[in-house]
């Protein structure tokens, strides 16, 4: 093999391999969400909002806000934000002191399906 064709094949190599991590990186993740995973927050929220790195795909994009009971507490209005697709949001009546689970669950435009949960307080 003559050296061009070597430096030709190992580049195409390299290529080929760095194009699989690309990929693997490019699902969505949530990067930040209102409140917080953990807050702990004087006065209930009106809202829940998730952001992931990604733009969302609405139909397979949710979220659900539960009580320590596991009774669901929101206004089962969630939906990805027209705005930003990379948004989930959803409304909440007003809450009691207590514990709080977001559970969500989304699905980027590569049709990557994930999903999670985190808690949040409310009062002191």
């Amino acid at each position: 093999m003559t050296l061009q064709r070597t430096i030709i094949t190992t580049l195409a190599s390299v290529a080929l391999s760095l194009s699989g991590v690309v990929a693997a990186l490019a699902h969505a993740h949530l990067v930040r969400a209102t409140p917080a995973e953990g807050a702990m927050v004087k006065s209930a929220p009106n809202e829940v909002t998730l952001k992931f790195n990604e733009r969302l795909e609405p139909a397979f994009s949710s979220a659900v806000i539960r009580d320590s009971g596991g009774k669901q507490v929101d206004n089962a209005d969630a939906h990805v934000d027209k705005a930003d697709r990379t948004v989930v949001r959803v409304s909440l009546p007003p809450l009691d002191p207590g514990v709080y689970t977001v559970e969500w669950r989304a699905m980027s435009s590569d049709t990557h399906k994930i999903n999670g949960n985190f808690t949040f307080n409310v009062g002191e």
